[in-house]
């Protein structure tokens, strides 16, 4: 990753980011890690968790990790209660547990749909709701990792785009209700992250990256240090008066609509 920050940006912050143990959100938190933060990472799954908190180690910074399902509240209120006792109050929540599976939304289950729902828009909520009395007041920064498919439908994906919506509108209300106590609240929609689970789930055909990658506008895949630069961004002072916002950080993918994105990833013509 190439530093494009003061390499102590976030020295003296503490940073809980949910999903942090793999994909884009660790590569968040590697990014916040390089840059000074105090981490907190939350996963499911324990060993991918311990994993994940020693490669964040390696930094030289101080890292915890707090297994839990963003789909239980109390679940997550204790990790961020067993975090805030470590490390004091939060600056900085990053919201990034999800989950995703090309779907035709006539062969879709109820429990698919739900489970898709629970943990992007629910997950979301449990980790903000959560967070709320221990985030700085003022100065934290809230930031929701949303996708294109907030605000483009994509077919395959109905249980996404209605999951992502909710976390973008829950972004915008956040910011309205939580502003005047100095919390900013924001939403990045990453574009096709190379090396991504999610990535690998929507390309799964042959010749589908390199037919994706010729269908954004810059002619590459993003980078989870992409990502990672965005939220630097958005937890900084220089996006002091910038909430509520959707920022795409995608290429331009998202200006070209979504058949010829998912045609290029799938084969399926619309």
């Amino acid at each position: 990753m190439t530093i494009t920050f003061q390499a102590d940006l976030m020295q003296g912050k503490t940073v809980f980011i949910t999903g942090g143990s793999s994909g884009i959100n660790l590569g968040i938190a590697e990014g916040f890690a390089r840059h000074g933060a105090r981490l907190a990472i939350n996963g499911r799954d324990p060993a991918k968790l311990e994993a994940a908190v020693a490669h964040l180690r390696s930094f030289g910074g101080e890292v915890e990790g707090y297994a839990a399902d963003v789909r239980d509240y109390a679940a997550v209120n204790a990790a961020i209660g067993a975090c805030v006792a470590r490390f004091g109050a939060i600056d900085v929540l990053i919201c990034g547990a999800a989950g995703n599976f090309p779907a035709p939304a006539a062969n879709l289950s109820s429990n698919g749909f739900k489970a898709v729902v629970d943990i992007d828009l629910i997950g979301t909520f449990h980790a903000a709701r959560a967070a709320f009395e221990h985030l700085r007041k003022p100065g934290a920064s809230v930031i929701n990792i949303s996708a294109p498919q907030a605000y483009i439908p994509f077919a395959l994906q109905a249980h996404v785009c209605a999951a992502k919506a909710g976390v973008d509108m829950l972004t915008r209300t956040l910011a309205i209700e939580w502003g005047a106590l100095g919390i900013r609240v924001n939403s990045i929609a990453p574009g096709p992250i190379d090396g991504t689970e999610g990535l690998k789930r929507l390309t799964a055909g042959p010749g589908a990256v390199d037919r994706v990658t010729r269908a954004v506008p810059m002619n590459r895949l993003g980078q989870t240090a992409d990502i990672a630069n965005a939220a630097l961004f958005l937890a900084s002072p220089a996006a002091s008066y910038l909430t509520g916002a959707v920022i795409p950080v995608d290429g331009g993918q998202s200006l070209i609509g979504s058949g010829m994105v998912l045609q290029a990833a799938m084969g399926v013509g619309l």
